[in-house]
């Protein structure tokens, strides 16, 4: 399992390409369930950090699938 510090660096460096690469994606991360608690006082443990990265790639992932095979129909 990767370490925290690992896992961050993977947030950041994934967060900056969102923010550069795909601007109209990234003005939406504020609103994404995985960063907002449910609870008062989060734990936030390795899974938690892996969780949230999973969740940036599937949306990255899914947002160039839409986008490409919207670019071929048109």
């Amino acid at each position: 399992m990767k370490k925290l510090q690992q896992l961050t660096k993977e947030i950041n460096d994934l967060t900056l390409k969102l923010e550069q690469e795909y601007p109209e994606l990234y003005r939406y991360l504020d609103e994404n369930p995985a960063t907002i608690p449910a609870i008062d006082h989060p734990e936030l443990t390795v899974n938690t950090f892996s969780d949230y990265l999973d969740s940036l790639k599937a949306l990255l992932q899914t947002y160039i699938e839409t986008h490409k095979s919207n670019n071929l129909e048109n």
